[in-house]
């Protein structure tokens, strides 16, 4: 398996080597047919996503798995021409009339890792924009979503050569010979744990990397917040996908004098939005339906309060104790704790105290407080009065700092990430530069000590 991937990879190098520069109506053509293999084949994609999780809501994978990446297509299609654009510099007065232009230019080959909570969005997403900044993609999916993995690895071949874009199925083997490939950019999406092993591995090529690894997202709700509507969006991020987003609410902080009318809206909001099992999703194998159990019945073992409404909704978990796995690991399923805290610079110092989330959900109309939040934490994004919804934001980067991740991509900030932002330097005709230049005068002396 090495071999090949080593001849995959040398075939994507030529390729890149042959044409370095893809044409606006290449890379247009290249995502149209991305967009077409994803819209012609909509219920395979199902098909194979509800095989791997053993039971998905169809309104879920259309919402999260093919219109994201559908309308992440149209977005980039729209916009290239704008992006591809070099951007003039500014000029020191000094240097003038010389000019200065940024020059976006291909990276070459881009690796991409996906995990499995979203296997169509999390494998296609990056590739969109590594094919709009012009690169070739190869591409790995996780292992534990085999149906969606083997669906990508028999429809791309259709729709793309293997010097364009191919995808390479196996398990951790073949994951670690995967990111040891010098490829002239990697993206990750998964685990805090792989994602450092991940970083070991390409830093062996001096590869650079991208890193989506989520961590534990809180949510604030202030006192000004309205009960109802911040319940009934905490509700919606965390019982999407059963919990197993990245971008879910892990934990909520509320003060200790609202804590009870939360409680009771958090309970409507999940009778209203989850009442039965039947728009519940599964796990990808009994290891992580075993884990999100076990995360909940070791809060309760331990004398906390749980109230549960079934396995297909959110288990509320009121005030943990800091020292359970729930409160030291990311959940990832359907737990979700309610911390009461005395005032909002307790809840903020709380936050402080952990690593920077993948994103900070507050629920105030409070501008003062919104703008506390804003300069004083630290989040891959910072959401107010909402969960989820600026994921589908094309526009907004998407991506950690921290132990979170590094790097953002998505539309233009995915476009740039993917290729080298070229500085360059055009010397006029008649240039002043001379002056510049040895012998030194001392008029040029006293003009630099002027700045």
């Amino acid at each position: 398996m090495k071999r090949d991937l080593k001849t995959l990879l040398t075939a994507q190098r030529e390729t890149a080597a042959t044409a370095p520069y893809p044409t606006l109506a290449i890379r247009r053509e290249r995502l149209a047919r991305l967009a077409l293999m994803t819209r012609r084949h909509q219920r395979a994609i199902i098909q194979a996503i509800q095989a791997d999780f053993g039971q998905r809501s169809e309104v879920e994978i259309r919402l999260a798995e093919i219109s994201s990446v559908l309308h992440a297509i149209r977005h980039a299609r729209l916009h290239l021409w704008h992006w591809m654009r070099p951007q003039a510099a500014t000029m020191p007065w000094r240097l003038w009339p010389a000019r200065a232009r940024i020059s976006p230019q291909p990276l070459g080959v881009v690796g991409v890792m996906s995990a499995w909570n979203y296997p169509w969005c999390l494998a296609l997403m990056p590739t969109v924009d590594a094919l709009a900044a012009g690169n070739t993609v190869l591409l790995k999916p996780s292992e534990q979503a085999p149906h969606t993995s083997a669906l990508l690895a028999k429809l791309v071949p259709q729709y793309f050569t293997d010097d364009e874009f191919v995808v390479i199925e196996g398990g951790e083997d073949v994951a670690a010979a995967f990111s040891a490939l010098p490829f002239d950019h990697l993206v990750f999406t998964g685990s805090n744990r792989v994602g450092r092993l991940i970083a070991a591995a390409a830093a062996t090529n001096l590869t650079p990397v991208t890193l989506e690894l989520g961590g534990k997202s809180p949510a604030l709700v202030a006192c000004d917040a309205d009960m109802e509507s911040a319940a009934e969006a905490i509700v919606f991020g965390k019982g999407f996908n059963n919990g197993q987003t990245c971008l879910a609410p892990d934990y909520v902080l509320v003060e200790a004098s609202r804590l009870e009318a939360l409680i009771k809206a958090l309970e409507r909001a999940i009778r209203q939005q989850r009442p039965t099992a039947k728009e519940a999703t599964g796990h990808v194998s009994e290891h992580f339906a075993t884990r999100s159990e076990r995360l909940i019945e070791q809060a309760r073992d331990q004398g906390c309060r749980v109230i549960d409404h079934g396995s297909h909704a959110p288990a509320l978990v009121i005030d943990p104790h800091q020292g359970l796995p729930l409160m030291q690991e990311e959940i990832f399923g359907r737990a979700l704790p309610i911390i009461s805290v005395q005032h909002h610079k307790d809840a903020l110092r709380f936050i402080n105290a952990r690593p920077a989330p993948l994103v900070l959900y507050a629920f105030t109309h409070d501008q003062g407080l919104q703008q506390l939040l804003r300069e004083g934490t630290r989040s891959g994004a910072l959401v107010f009065n909402e969960t989820l919804l600026h994921h589908a934001v094309p526009s907004l980067p998407f991506g950690g700092v921290g132990e979170s991740g590094m790097g953002a991509y998505h539309g233009r900030h995915g476009f740039e990430r993917f290729s080298h932002m070229r500085g360059m330097f055009y010397q006029a005709k008649r240039a002043n530069s001379r002056w510049l230049r040895p012998p030194y005068r001392r008029w040029l002396l006293k003009l630099l000590r002027l700045g």
